[in-house]
């Protein structure tokens, strides 16, 4: 695999951003390391950070890299900050750099495919929240999604938070349910719509963790909407020897081509 530190300009946020990205390359001699390439053009991971993170942080804690190279896939790790993927009440429009200048500037600096059935994303925690928005918003774009851990009650968590952080995130938190930003309104809103494909998603979460009662009304809300959901539990908390677990399924589980 080769790696890539990469910083650039963005346009939407007007200032410079930063992305890790790891591509596949074809090797035979390289000690300990299975690696392919599935195609010229990669299938791609968009893998997301948690709220106290940044794009270097799958790479510092776990072994994606290792992971990804048996399967050909390139991984892409953008920093938002502590965004939740969203254009910011009173901040910078992380949603729209997320969800178009980001996969259209890495796609013309690198080889990824631009194909709905090679483009999958994947996230932790907050990233997890992000990772099933863009799915869920976006499904022309995302043949699947994974949430680790996800923060995927922003209404339930708002409550319990900083309200003044989740402000300048969300603006009018009493008008978070029923919207844009809340999953559970995205996920009824995808499974409603007719004429389009669903991305397929996964969902895992440590029995332990904080978020696990969220998890669970999220996951009850995707099956009565029929929704094409694989869901794991386990024993774990919110903690990096979970996650470094549980990718290693998300890989697996991906239908890459």
């Amino acid at each position: 695999m080769a790696f890539i530190d990469c910083h650039f300009f963005s346009e939407t946020l007007g200032v410079s951003a930063s992305m890790h990205v790891i591509l596949p390359q074809p090797t035979t001699t390289q000690i300990g390391l299975e690696s392919r390439v599935v195609k010229a053009k990669h299938p791609t991971l968009f893998l997301l950070h948690g709220l106290s993170d940044d794009h270097t942080i799958w790479m510092r804690r776990t072994s994606i890299e290792r992971y990804a190279a048996a399967y050909g896939i390139a991984v892409v790790m953008p920093a938002v900050n502590r965004s939740f993927y969203t254009d910011m009440a009173a901040g910078y429009k992380y949603w729209t750099f997320i969800s178009e200048e980001l996969p259209a500037l890495a796609r013309s600096f690198f080889p990824l495919s631009h194909e709905r059935e090679d483009t999958f994303v994947a996230g932790l925690s907050m990233g997890g929240y992000g990772a099933f928005k863009l799915a869920l918003s976006c499904p022309e774009q995302f043949a699947a999604a994974a949430s680790l851990s996800g923060a995927v009650d922003v209404v339930e968590l708002s409550k319990q938070r900083d309200p003044v952080e989740f402000g300048r995130v969300f603006g009018d938190l009493d008008q978070v349910q029923g919207s844009r930003m809340d999953l559970f309104q995205l996920a009824k809103d995808v499974a409603q719509e007719e004429g389009i494909k669903q991305p397929k998603l996964y969902q895992c979460c440590g029995t332990e963790d904080f978020l696990y009662a969220d998890n669970l009304r999220f996951r009850d809300h995707c099956r009565d909407l029929k929704l094409d959901l694989t869901y794991e539990e386990e024993p774990g908390s919110h903690e990096w020897g979970y996650w470094d677990h549980k990718i290693q399924a998300v890989l697996e589980w991906l239908p890459i081509r």
